[in-house]
């Protein structure tokens, strides 16, 4: 049995524990925790390069060996869902609070995981569902449905997913860029503070920025995104995704963002990774680029050229490809 396969088997048996238990689900390259309520961290694994055993957001190396980048220190990845005039609010985070939801259904397999919730009040019920997203090995898919169960409209829904970046190899030491929030209509705020309240009303503020930035630090700190979705009417389900990965590098990060076409993100490295290249800087270790990622998010679609612009284009594609040749940075 090869190494990626015995991670999968090894999934397989941890999810077969019975649901309401959480899971560790993996395709062999990212491997993430998935918590009853939707939420990340909590689950124990195998010791990662530095030892730790929880696992959240987790990229494993061609040799196996797992890099684990959120779980240190801190269990804070997290969502909420709430009314914007605070009618209703519930929220999942192992580290900073878990209120007015309740698990109405947990199942998982080796590589898929759904976590079905309602507020208290039963005014929505929301589904996590984790896979494997198609296009790229380095990313899982989580498409989030939430359901206007109240009976009533909900004039401004509002949504917020946090996580602290802990970056192996060396946690607590990382550079943070955030992309694509500024074009994107339903991204109230951004900012770096892995730390803050899964409660939507809760206000959070920037550890050193907010919005747009890129390589920020190195020091420790996270990724916090607030989504207001407008009116959902009774009855109505509005759904977009998120993504959660890890790759060699920023290349081949970026390169995973577009094969999924999720254009509000954030990425976590190594603070000894100044290039981002995928390897320490004086000693040559690795060090992995970690991702998180949304998608139907009101953030601007592709342009698609018109037929004849497309025909040409495709041409040129062609004959770009005879000769270039693809170099990799692992």
């Amino acid at each position: 049995m090869n190494i990626k396969t015995a991670l999968l088997f090894n999934a397989l048996l941890l999810a077969a524990g019975g649901a309401s238990a959480g899971a560790i689900v993996t395709d062999g390259n990212v491997s993430l925790g998935v918590d009853d309520y939707g939420n990340l961290n909590g689950q124990n694994g195998v010791a990662d390069v530095t030892g730790q055993s929880e696992v959240g957001v987790r990229y494993i190396d061609d040799t196996g060996v797992q890099y684990e980048a959120t779980s240190h220190g801190c269990a804070c990845e997290g969502w909420g869902v709430a009314s914007a005039d605070s009618s209703f609010t519930g929220y999942a985070n192992i580290a900073l609070g878990t209120a007015n939801l309740t698990v109405d259904n947990f199942t998982s397999t080796a590589t898929t995981a759904t976590s079905q919730v309602s507020t208290t009040g039963n005014e929505v019920s929301v589904t996590h569902s984790f896979s494997k997203a198609l296009g790229t090995d380095d990313l899982f898919q989580v498409t989030v449905e939430i359901e206007n169960t109240s009976g009533a409209d909900i004039n401004e829904l509002l949504y917020r997913r946090t996580l602290d970046w802990d970056t192996s190899p060396t946690p607590f030491n990382e550079f943070v860029t955030i992309s694509g929030t500024a074009t994107a209509s339903n991204v109230t705020g951004a900012n770096d503070n892995g730390f803050c309240d899964s409660n939507p009303l809760v206000n959070c503020s920037a550890i050193s920025f907010s919005g747009d930035a890129e390589a920020q630090g190195p020091e420790d700190h996270g990724a916090n995104f607030d989504f207001n979705f407008g009116l959902l009417a009774a009855g109505e389900t509005f759904s977009f995704d998120i993504f959660y990965g890890g790759a060699a590098n920023k290349t081949d990060s970026l390169a995973a963002l577009s094969a999924v076409g999720a254009n509000v993100y954030s990425l976590g490295w190594s603070g000894t990774d100044v290039d981002q290249d995928g390897f320490n800087d004086s000693t040559g270790a690795i060090t992995p680029t970690y991702i998180f990622a949304f998608k139907g998010v009101g953030e601007p679609t592709p342009s698609v050229p018109e037929p004849g612009t497309l025909a040409i284009f495709g041409l040129g594609i062609i004959g770009f490809a005879a000769t270039r040749r693809r170099t990799l940075t692992k």
